[in-house]
């Protein structure tokens, strides 16, 4: 990312979400420790069906008395209805801000020019009252600030940065290996283990129970964690949604997301199989991109 750039993530919608029950409402559900959440601290996390299946996956940030909740726009209905279905009787109060709220992006670079910025994963500072956090999935993906639209572009301007493509965001994502849009295609489709979720810092191993954790522990602890959620590039060809992916004429994945960043669920054949062969489905050849984060 140029240090200059910053992208308007319109696709990103906001819930906050505070009241006497929060942390523990919170803590119950998702896939992270909330406890790791601060006003220095931010974290990525996912709520997953009771059988451990992936539903929706956001960001956690500390703001005033409650958190802030950034997840993709297509899933805050969705999501908003499922929080609101859990809370019962809990004193939680959730509000829809997105259209009160933006999300903006910049670069790692320009995130480390911030007084009192720190090189971790998450870290979260504030301009003026607004967060800043260092994406706590990888911080190649740069910063994020949440901050009302009515000061956004005031604000972008004292702060010399100047609106990009938003597709060169989306590619980056995409080329990490970490989805940028369209993750209501992979509802109820794979495991949230499988998402990498682990490796994306979106699970918490230690922090006893929540929803999904029982199948979650049982297939990290068992080894049995045989196929993984990768980004794929067309050589020649169209994806269908939901079409096999061959090897060898083996079948070896399926496709989940089929836009200009596409992902499918893949199993490993060996470690050097992964970027160095064509792969097939009925109408495309394809690579299949195994990002530098995932060791095994």
């Amino acid at each position: 990312m140029n240090i200059k750039n910053v992208y308007i993530l319109d696709d990103r919608a906001i819930l906050y979400l505070n009241g006497e029950d929060t942390k523990e409402f919170l803590q119950n559900l998702i896939s992270n420790n909330i406890n790791k959440v601060s006003e220095e601290n931010s974290c990525f996390t996912s709520l997953l069906t009771p059988q451990g299946k992936f539903l929706y996956e956001f960001i956690i940030v500390k703001h005033k008395n409650g958190f802030l909740i950034d997840c993709e726009k297509s899933q805050v209905d969705g999501l908003y209805k499922q929080l609101n279905t859990y809370k019962l009787r809990s004193k939680v109060e959730i509000l829809n801000l997105s259209n009160e709220f933006v999300v903006a992006a910049f670069s790692y670079d320009k995130f480390l020019t911030f007084d009192g910025a720190k090189d971790d994963t998450g870290f979260t500072i504030k301009y003026r009252e607004d967060p800043i956090i260092l994406d706590p999935r990888n911080k190649e993906l740069g910063a994020r600030l949440i901050i009302n639209l009515e000061k956004l572009y005031l604000s972008l301007k004292k702060l010399d940065l100047h609106n990009a493509n938003l597709k060169e965001y989306y590619s980056l994502s995409h080329k990490l290996g970490i989805v940028p849009k369209d993750l209501n295609k992979l509802q109820n489709k794979l495991f949230g283990i499988e998402c990498n979720y682990e490796e994306l810092n979106g699970i918490d191993f230690k922090k006893g129970c929540y929803v999904g954790q029982e199948n979650t522990a049982r297939i990290k602890l068992k080894n049995k964690l045989s196929k993984r959620l990768l980004p794929i590039n067309i050589v020649k060809g169209e994806l269908t949604l939901g079409e096999s992916i061959y090897y060898n004429n083996n079948e070896i994945g399926k496709v989940l997301i089929e836009n200009e960043y596409p992902f499918a669920l893949v199993k490993y054949l060996d470690e050097n199989f992964i970027g160095k062969f064509n792969f097939d489905t009925k109408e495309a050849s394809l690579k299949i991109e195994k990002p530098n984060w995932i060791k095994n």
